[in-house]
């Protein structure tokens, strides 16, 4: 039987030291059953206050837990690592990245639904999972969702966000019966996880708001200097590698 992983982890920081110090999860099968998994774990990396702000996780929190190899999850995972089951996360790189920092070497069907949703929502201003809570009006329905795996909602949050992440999935998959009727809801999802997405316009800097390949045909040093010097991601250096083979 088919099972669909949703996970967010909760870590130390953004950074190449940090380590997973909650993990979340609703492992959901095709007939509809559902496991939860709501874990605090520790690590020997000090949490950054910059994760504590946004996560409320403190160090005497996980004082004295396992690390993230003794958790149910952790382990569970091992028997679902088959390209049969999907492995599902919003901004999945960073989750997964986390994941592998811990040994785990990946062999499920990847969906990202920050990624999916670029695709399939091009004109939302934003794509971030908060954001989606209350644009699509997913709050209205969270409740009694959460009811039914006698899950508390809260923000930032690791099980709250996978939550939240369930009701997206179900909004992309919609869109995808709607655009491609034809398809397969979840391997067109997975498709379209491996396509860098075009992006429309900047959200930062000092074209924040404008259309992209506008600036491009205005200022395309600065388009050039972004590409060179800036961290960007893959959606972004695709789009710049597209404007600058176009309008150069």
């Amino acid at each position: 039987m088919t099972k669909y992983v949703l996970f967010d982890t909760e870590t130390t920081g953004n950074q190449d030291e940090d380590r997973i110090i909650q993990i979340g999860a609703m492992v959901v099968d095709s007939k509809g059953g559902v496991e939860v998994y709501d874990e605090l774990c520790s690590t020997d990396i000090d949490i950054k206050i910059e994760a504590m702000e946004v996560h409320n996780i403190t160090p005497d929190i996980i004082e004295g837990l396992g690390d993230f190899k003794s958790t149910r999850f952790y382990n569970d995972l091992q028997t679902l690592n088959r390209d049969s089951n999907y492995l599902i996360a919003h901004n999945l790189n960073f989750d997964l990245d986390m994941l592998k920092k811990e040994g785990f070497e990946n062999r499920m069907q990847l969906i990202d639904t920050l990624r999916c949703s670029k695709h399939l929502m091009p004109d939302s201003p934003y794509h971030r999972l908060q954001y989606f809570r209350y644009s699509l009006g997913l709050y209205k329905k969270e409740k009694q969702e959460a009811q039914k795996y006698n899950i508390e909602i809260k923000a930032h949050d690791a099980l709250g966000d996978v939550l939240i992440m369930k009701l997206l999935l179900s909004k992309l998959v919609s869109l995808v019966k709607e655009k491609y009727p034809s398809a397969h809801p979840m391997k067109k999802l997975v498709e379209l996880t491996k396509q860098p997405v075009m992006l429309k316009t900047f959200r930062f800097g000092k074209y924040n708001g404008k259309e992209i390949e506008d600036v491009a045909r205005q200022d395309m040093g600065y388009i050039k200097w972004m590409y060179k010097n800036m961290d960007l991601d893959e959606d972004m250096m695709f789009t710049l590698e597209h404007v600058i083979e176009r309008y150069s």
